[in-house]
Formats: structure tokens, C-alpha cells, sequence
């Protein structure tokens, strides 16, 4: 009789239990609130591009905003499409990283699947503040197109080349350097160039062996920037999630006596005209640094791409004179670019892959800045691969029917590799990578 008692309250504990455990899982306490959960992710991660005025089509930065798109996030997010991000390499390579962490993602997901529920208002986190001018602080200099460009309200717009003098009279030790459109509604990315006077200084590396398509380029031919096209080096850019680079105490960027900046500006139509004239704002350094960052590009310009071909290679590589560091990279092509990596090939033989990007997006123009600077022997090579796709699965494709080669429009084509880099000096050590977006370390 007792044993049967016992099995009785037993069981009636355990359905006790179970019917407890139901409740809880289905509870709307267990789901994650916007206000309590889901705000503190999209604040820290979302907010940047989509808030008002800025290149995201919505704001996501109240309740009211979000709700709507809840089904959206939940897609994107499981998708691995936002925040985008399309370097495969693990967490903590890249400073400048914006995964989320899978608890973020199962969260953003569990809100949305659990009817995207508002919480309670006292548990919302105050609203991130973005600047209203600069990023970097009051520039020392800025640099401006000389005119305003009138943005079609709509309409596919060509690329746009713009050429402004710094009118520095003397060499300038850059800290903090912004590119600041002037209709950001309108700009989608704008690349800056510096253009020096007279020779170009010493890069520390020499471009070597680039192939395209498997067959090496003709011998001799001039593979130089100025050949290709590119006016000079890069320098700055902003683009969705990329933008100010603030180098660290001891490191700054040269800009010699009159160089002069181009920018090459992607405007997109909104269905309202508008003007715009984009600058490039800068910080001195209070006194010469001990280690010079420089940023240069290597390319290969010499490339066909078939009509109607899925799957087209173009190499290029370049070989370190100097011993040096690599802080970041930016590789570039455009509509028909699919995939990028980059290997280094050591003196000793040994390989290291250290950037791939398998599925390239020219919409996010990411300039992938490393963690640590990574430490180059002298000898060392930096051999790079793009993949392009010209066919009809290409749905970004301009013209499949049309063989594709260099060119500065986005319906021609580049194998495009920005690098910032420094060279080493005697008993001195790089203590930090530049950051971007403007997230100083």
C-alpha cells in the first residue's frame, strides 16, 4: 500500500512537473522582448545604417520601426545576410568583424518567431547617438570636391570622378582620416585616391607574376596603377559599414607636399533629385610618427572575361622587398565579381591563407582590417584570386553576352587589391591595427 502511494505521488509530481516545464517553454516571459532583448543587439549592431537619412531603406531604432520588419530580420539572420559580413576566416581575425554571436542570432530569431513581442518600455536601453558632423572629431583639414553634382531622382547613374588639390604646402603626418558624403542618402560608396607629385615613393613590394584566365600577361608590360587607370593610391573610402580610420598613437599616414585627392563616387537614385559634394576630412598627428602606414593596391588589368563564363580566374600577386606588416585589406571588383582570396607564400615555403571571401558582394565595399598586423618576411609573396561570373545565373550580371575587361564603369570589370601595410624599422614594434568605422582602439 505504501509503495502504491509513493508511485501515486510520484507520477503526480512528475506530471506536476511536465506541466510546469510546458508552461515555462510556452510562457511569453521565455520569449525574448524588444525592449529587454532584442534593442541592445540591433543598437550595437543594426543601428549604424539603419536609422533615418542614412543607407539602410528602413530605421530600426524604436519598436515601432522594427515591428514591421520582424519576418525580415528573422530571414536575414538566419540567412547569415545581416549584419552583412562575408569573410569566412574564424572570430577575432578582423577588428572590424560584425557577426553576430550565434546567442544574438537565436535571439533575434526566437523574438520574431514568438510574435515579436514589445516588453516593457523601462527595460529599453538608451538609443544610440551618432554624430552629426565627424566621426574623427573636428578635422584639421578638409578637402572637398570643387562643385556639387545633381543627383537624378532616378535613373541608373555612371560612375562619377571627381579631382580636388589638398593645396598642402607641406608634407602632412595624417592620425584620423573620414570620407563624408554630402548626400548620404544618395552615395553609395565613395573610394579616395591621393595623387602624388612627381615619382611615386618606394611601396617596399614589387607586383609580380599576375595571370588572368591562366595564361601570363604579355612580358614587360606595365602593370602600374597609373596604367590601369587608378588614380594613385587609396586612401579612404565609405561604403555601407566601412568609413573612418583612425590610426594608433605613434602610426600616421603620409601625404606629401601638393598631392591631390580623386574620388570615384557610386550614386544610387532614390526618386528625389539631389546635390551632393562629398569631402575627406583629416587629422594631423602632433609630431612625427615612429612607424608610417602607407596604402597602396596591386591589380591586374590585364583580363578577359567570356561571354556567357561561370567561372573566371584572374590573379594577381605582389613580393615583399622589405620586411613588413600587413594591417588590412580591400579587395574590389565589380557586378560580376564572385569570390576573392589571398595567400601568403613565405620564403620557407610554408602557405597561410588569410583572407576569403567566397561570396563577394559588391554592395559592401569592406576593407577587412586585421586584429593583429600580420608579420611579412622579406621575400614573402602575396598572391590574390577573383572569381567572376559572367553568365545568366549572375542576376547582378549587366550583359552576359559580352566579353568583359578592365574598365572604371561597374558594367566593365577589376581585379583590385587595396593593402595597407608598413614597412618595419629597427627595434620598432606595431602596438595596434588602424581601426575603421571609426572605432578607435
Amino acid at each position: 500500500m505504501k509503495n502504491t502511494r509513493f508511485f501515486c505521488v510520484a507520477v503526480a509530481a512528475l506530471a506536476l512537473g511536465l506541466s510546469t516545464l510546458r508552461a515555462g517553454h510556452t510562457s511569453p516571459s521565455a520569449t525574448p522582448t524588444f525592449s529587454k532583448d532584442v534593442a541592445p543587439i540591433i543598437f550595437k549592431n543594426c543601428a549604424g545604417c539603419h536609422r533615418p537619412d542614412d543607407i539602410a531603406p528602413m530605421s530600426l531604432l524604436s519598436y515601432e520601426e522594427a515591428r514591421p520588419w520582424a519576418k525580415a530580420i528573422r530571414e536575414q539572420v538566419s540567412l547569415g545576410n545581416m549584419p552583412p559580413w562575408h569573410a569566412t576566416q574564424s572570430r577575432g581575425t578582423f577588428s572590424n568583424d560584425r557577426r553576430l554571436t550565434d546567442q544574438e542570432k537565436a535571439t533575434l530569431i526566437s523574438w520574431a518567431d514568438g510574435g515579436a513581442p514589445k516588453g516593457d518600455p523601462k527595460d529599453l536601453p538608451p538609443a544610440p547617438k551618432f554624430a552629426s558632423g565627424w566621426e574623427i572629431g573636428t578635422p584639421d583639414a578638409v578637402i572637398s570636391m570643387t562643385k556639387e553634382f545633381n543627383v537624378p531622382e532616378s535613373g541608373t547613374i555612371d560612375y562619377q570622378f571627381f579631382s580636388a588639390p589638398t593645396n598642402f604646402t607641406e608634407d602632412k603626418w595624417v592620425q584620423a582620416i573620414e570620407v563624408r558624403p554630402g548626400a548620404r542618402s544618395v552615395v553609395h560608396h565613395i573610394l579616395v585616391f591621393c595623387s602624388e607629385p612627381g615619382a611615386r615613393r618606394a611601396a617596399g613590394f614589387s607586383q609580380v607574376g599576375p595571370r588572368a584566365s591562366g595564361r601570363r600577361n604579355e612580358p614587360g608590360r606595365d602593370q602600374s596603377l597609373n596604367h590601369a587607370g587608378i588614380p594613385g593610391s587609396l586612401i579612404a573610402t565609405t561604403a555601407p559599414g566601412t568609413n573612418a580610420m583612425t590610426f594608433a598613437p605613434g602610426t600616421a599616414l603620409k601625404i606629401k607636399a601638393g598631392s591631390t585627392f580623386s574620388f570615384q563616387i557610386h550614386y544610387t537614385s532614390t526618386g528625389t533629385a539631389a546635390k551632393d559634394r562629398s569631402s575627406v576630412g583629416v587629422i594631423f598627428a602632433k609630431q612625427p610618427p615612429k612607424q608610417e602606414i602607407r596604402n597602396s593596391a596591386f591589380v591586374n588589368p590585364m583580363f578577359v572575361i567570356p561571354p556567357g563564363a561561370s567561372d573566371t580566374a584572374v590573379e594577381s600577386a605582389i613580393e615583399f622587398n622589405e620586411d613588413a606588416h600587413i594591417w588590412a585589406l580591400f579587395p574590389h571588383t565589380h557586378l560580376r565579381g564572385k569570390s576573392w582570396a589571398y595567400k601568403l607564400v613565405f620564403p620557407d615555403g610554408r602557405e597561410e591563407v588569410v583572407l576569403s571571401v567566397p561570396k563577394y558582394d559588391f554592395n559592401w565595399q569592406t576593407y577587412y582590417t586585421f586584429s593583429k598586423p600580420i608579420a611579412i618576411p622579406k621575400g614573402t609573396r602575396l598572391e590574390a584570386v577573383a572569381h567572376y561570373d559572367n553568365s545568366t545565373a549572375n542576376p547582378w550580371n549587366p550583359d552576359p553576352k559580352i566579353a568583359v575587361r578592365w574598365g572604371p564603369q561597374t558594367w566593365e570589370e577589376m581585379q583590385y587589391s587595396g593593402i595597407t601595410y608598413s614597412i618595419d624599422e629597427p627595434r620598432q614594434e606595431n602596438s595596434a591595427p588602424p581601426s575603421r568605422d571609426g572605432n578607435k582602439l
